[in-house]
């Protein structure tokens, strides 16, 4: 038996590997898992078969419902150390939904070249927030409220449905601007990511439904057989992410990340352009 007479053996491997990965990442940052899953799913989906229309609202969907159980299990092992803002959570919770909705909206509008380009700029844009040093500076020791609240969280949801990601990046920068510290920012934004996925994968799955052209397995734009192989993997890794943010010196680690973040950027920008 070789590897040419299992066409899905290299697909499933490279879906372990992406969810092993966007686990543990979405348990060190609190970022959910998409910046690892939507570049891994644009490589692997086209092996599933379908159109290439189709691809990168199926990556997107798809990374969407993935960071349903990566963050689920992140916030639970954050939870277990006293570290979540549940107040947070609950306040937001309206805003963010909201946001995802119109994100959603949005995608359903415009096609996969221009979701890749959105992708690939919003990955380039956060990979400042792990590469460049910041000033420790706390601007408020209270959350937004009221209309700040209902813009960054509306925003936030926005942004994330329109790209597949948890948001974790930019909740743990409105915390730690706001006196929170580190530890309890990637905890709570683990939260956060919980709020974003679950109306984006609903929502990609009802505007993806009974589209030409998905891959196999696909139910609208979300594919159900990616989602699990990356899904059951994330659940090993997920909480060897929280130990870590834990313990491990943050900077170090923020550079490398950032470094990735700047490498996917680049091949979605390829990608989406055909350079």
């Amino acid at each position: 038996m070789t590897l040419a007479s299992l066409p899905w053996l290299l697909p499933l491997i490279a879906l372990l590997a992406a969810g092993l990965f966007a686990g543990f990442t979405a348990g060190l940052f609190g970022v959910g898992g998409g910046f690892v899953v939507v570049p891994a799913l644009v490589i692997v989906l086209p092996l599933l078969g379908g159109s290439k229309e189709a691809m990168t609202h199926v990556a997107i969907g798809t990374s969407a419902a993935t960071i349903i159980v990566t963050s689920i299990r992140s916030l639970r092992s954050h939870a277990k150390r006293g570290a979540v803002e549940w107040e947070v959570l609950k306040t937001w919770a309206p805003w963010i939904t909201g946001g995802c909705v119109i994100g959603v909206l949005l995608a359903s509008h415009v096609d996969g070249h221009v979701l890749k380009l959105i992708f690939a700029t919003g990955v380039a844009l956060m990979s400042l927030n792990f590469i460049l040093p910041r000033m420790e500076k706390v601007l408020s020791e209270n959350m937004p409220g009221g209309l700040p609240r209902a813009a960054i969280a509306g925003g936030l949801g926005t942004f994330s449905a329109l790209l597949g990601i948890g948001g974790g990046t930019i909740a743990i920068m409105v915390m730690t601007l706001c006196g929170r510290t580190i530890h309890r920012a990637i905890a709570t934004a683990s939260g956060i990511g919980t709020l974003i996925a679950i109306p984006t994968t609903l929502g990609f799955a009802i505007i993806g439904f009974g589209e030409a052209g998905l891959p196999w397995g696909s139910l609208g734009y979300i594919n159900v057989p990616a989602t699990v192989a990356i899904a059951s993997m994330s659940l090993i890794t997920a909480p060897l992410g929280v130990a870590a943010a834990h313990s491990l010196p943050a900077k170090p680690l923020k550079r490398v990340f950032g470094a990735y973040l700047v490498v996917i950027a680049a091949f979605m920008f390829k990608n989406a352009l055909k350079i």
